[in-house]
Parts: structure tokens; sequence; C-alpha cells
């Protein structure tokens, strides 16, 4: 990185965000309070109020929102006049899954061959912490020269839409220029990335019952039908014979027109086995960028350990659908239900739920923040251009802002690129890439606020 004040600034406060993250990383903040204390979710709230408030920042607060859960807002004023930029992140996590699959324990950083790992250090408590390298950074050099709001939302991971509907409660309180969302990711480590698109979501539980209750296998099976036999039938339905998502009545052919995506590339970053192909049709870029893409997410059924020679009764299923731009997630989610009801064969009793849903996003990238984000990216990636990319993943709240200030312009830059593993096992973060987003960000704000 070429040297200037603020790249020699984040240099030298790297070995704080790193404690800082160590701190944020150890609370156990899964927003599903059925798994995990609340009182781990309320401690990473209170640490990030603290923080800023240590920043300078006035009316910060800690607010309940409508799904039992909290996001932390605070203001730190600029000059008079000045424009207002939003930063946002979030600090609830994901469950570590499989705790015997981590090579380190989930919630404690560990550093090892270069990078940090730890449950939350890309996907979004990095975010956070990123935001307060690049503002501390400006503070050094002659001061922030923007308004800044910072909001940390505290159930993200969950999609059940707290932040959304508080701010639609409360529209003044996120009103900005500009709004930088730092929850997405570099397309890889190195590429400076903005994401220009996110797919939305939808998740419905679908559950079919066909007796009374289990049966002996064999004084009834192959008469009795069975529950499970019939989920399994209704959910092969929801893919073609090349995997791809085929879902009644909705669309499946867009065709990503942006920053392609090799397949070998591909490969290499989602750890695709030897021989095993990928599933559905066009670029990689069109399946998961630009196309709806169906994911069995959970059966109830028995475990294999202690089943028993039984004709199954009863069975329910978690399936998430990516609904891609330009799709409404509200009609996205009545054809999916419509399609796990009337492809339930045998005249089995099906019932479906919505049990959460956000809309995709596209963002204007003709607007004066992109322009001066490129700038900023050239300055802490020297040699590098500004690429543009998509992202199969949802982050309901861009859809809500938009809405609510139709003249903000919205960023999505981040942590979350391919190695980071963010979701899974062995999640990290590119220290090299938190440094660089960080003096990105922080010439980010200087030049919007001189445009």
């Amino acid at each position: 990185m070429s040297s200037n004040p603020v790249a020699e600034t984040v240099a030298s406060l790297l070995p704080r965000a790193k404690a800082e993250l160590t701190e944020l990383v150890a609370f156990k903040s899964v927003a599903d309070f059925a798994q995990f204390p609340k009182s781990e979710s309320e401690g990473a709230a209170n640490w990030i109020a603290d923080a800023l408030r240590a920043e300078d920042f006035v009316d910060v607060a800690v607010l309940d929102t409508p799904d039992g859960t909290q996001s932390v807002y605070g203001y730190l004023p600029g000059p008079k006049g000045a424009k207002t930029v939003l930063l946002y992140a979030h600090y609830d996590v994901q469950p570590p899954l499989d705790e015997a699959g981590w090579s380190t324990p989930p919630f404690e950083l560990t550093e090892r061959d270069g990078r940090w790992y730890g449950r939350g250090t890309a996907d979004c408590k990095g975010g956070a912490i990123m935001h307060l390298l690049a503002l501390r950074a400006l503070k050094a050099n002659g001061g922030v020269p923007v308004h800044v709001k910072v909001i940390v939302e505290g159930s993200e991971e969950q999609g059940t839409g707290g932040l959304e509907r508080y701010a639609e409660q409360h529209p003044e309180l996120l009103e900005a220029d500009a709004i930088v969302i730092g929850d997405a990711g570099n397309f890889r480590v190195g590429l400076p990335t903005v994401t220009t698109t996110l797919r939305g979501m939808t998740l419905v539980r679908v559950r079919i019952d066909t007796l009374a209750g289990n049966l002996h296998s064999g004084q009834f099976g192959g008469a009795a039908p069975d529950a499970l036999g019939a989920l399994i039938r209704v959910l092969d339905s929801l893919r073609a014979e090349d995997g791809s998502t085929t879902v009644d009545g909705l669309d499946a052919t867009a065709e990503w027109d942006g920053l392609e995506y090799t397949e070998e590339q591909f490969r290499k970053d989602a750890k695709v086995l030897d021989g095993v192909g990928l599933i559905g049709d066009g670029s990689v870029a069109d399946r998961i960028w630009a196309r709806p893409a169906v994911t069995v997410l959970g059966i109830d059924c028995p475990p294999v350990v202690g089943a028993t020679p039984s004709v199954q009764s009863s069975a329910r299923a978690l399936v998430g659908l990516r609904v891609p731009p330009g799709v409404d997630a509200a009609e996205a989610t009545k054809l999916l239900r419509a399609h796990l009801e009337t492809r339930t064969p045998w005249g089995a009793q099906v019932s479906t739920e919505q049990i959460g849903q956000g809309q995709a996003f596209r963002a204007d990238t003709s607007s004066p923040a992109y322009r001066a984000m490129a700038d900023a990216m050239a300055v802490a990636y020297p040699g590098e251009t500004m690429q543009y990319a998509g992202q199969g993943g949802t982050i309901p709240l861009c859809n809500t802002l938009a809405g609510l200030y139709p003249e903000a312009e919205i960023l999505l830059i981040g942590l979350s690129e391919p190695e980071a593993q963010i979701h899974a096992v062995n999640e990290s973060v590119s220290p090299e890439e938190l440094e660089r987003l960080s003096v990105a960000e922080a010439h980010f704000l200087s030049n919007y606020a001189a445009d």
C-alpha cells in the first residue's frame, strides 16, 4: 500500500483493532435465544455502544426493535452544512454449526496462517471494527468531514426484520445522503469490489401428514402412505435434472451483465469435491447472482442412529429460496408455497408457513458516491480498479432504506471475500483486507465530503 497519512494511521491501529475484534467475537451473539442466551447479544450491543461513546458519538442508544433484539445507534456531528453518511454493520452472527469442525474455538479469535479466525470476524463484527478504524484515521488526520450515523444491527442473520420495522417507525433516524453497508465483500482478496445487487430471500416451512401415527413397515409398508417419502418427492420437484431451480411460475432465465465468475474459480472458492459437478445452467454469475436458487435447509425426520422400521406419519422441512433482483419476494413466496402444496403426492395433507422474507436490491452505480468510492479504492488498492459484482446473499435492510430514502446513495463493501467462509466452520478475516478497506472507507468519506 502506498504511503499516506491515513494508511499509516490505520496500520498503526491494527493491533488495537485485533484486540477489539477479539473482545467482540467472544460474545456468542446468535439472535436465536432458544439456542444462545439473550445476554450474549446484549453484551455485544453494549460493547458497540461503549465503543461509539469512546469515539465522541452523541445520542448513542441501544434500540429495542420489534423482533425482541437490539440495534445500536450513534451520531457523530461533522462540520456545519456537511453531508450525512450512514455506516451499517451487524453484530449478530450465525451459529457455529459443528464446533468439532472448527480448528480453533469459534468464539475465540485465533490467528493462523495470516488470517484471524472466529465466528463473526468477517460477517460482520469485523465490519463494525472497519467503520471504527476509518473514523479514527480521519480524526487523527484533520477530522471527520461529514456527519456520521452508525447503526449496528442485532438480528440480520435471522431475517426477522426488527431493524427494518424500527426504521419504518422512526424514518428520520437513519436518514442520510449516502449509506455504506459494511456487510458485503471483495470478489477475491486484493480485488476492490462493490456489490451492486443482492438476491432477496424467503423461508418457508412445509409439513406433510399422512397417518394418525407411525406404522410397522413390515405390516403396513407398501400401501400406507409415507409422509417422509412424500416430502422427499416434493423437495425433489424443486429442481430440474441438472439441478436448476424449478419453482412453478418463477422465472429462472435471467443473465448477469458484469464481472464474470469462472467455473474453475468457483469450484475452488466453494471447495467442490473432485469429480462432483456444479448444478444449474448458464454462467456461474447467472446462477448465483441473477437467478433464483432453492436450498433445503433442514428436515425433521428420525436420525439414522436409533431409527426403527416404521412408515413415517409426519415430516417437515425448511426450504430457503434466494430471489433475484427484479422479482418481488412476496410473490416468490406465494409461488413457492403453491408449488409445495400442489406437488404433494397421494392426497397427503400439506401445510406451508412463511417464517422469513427479504427483498432483493439493485444499486444505482452512476451516483457521485460510486465515483468517490472508486477513487478511494484506487488509493487503498494501488494498481487495481474497483469492480462491480453481485451477491447471492440477502440484506433485507437495503431495500427498506432505499424505500425510506430514495435519494440516498447506497454502497455495499465489506470483508466477506470467498476465503472468509462466512456461515461455515472456520470463518476468518484477512487483516490486510480489514486494513485496506478501512483506508478506502476513510478516503471515501473525504472524497464524498468534497464532491
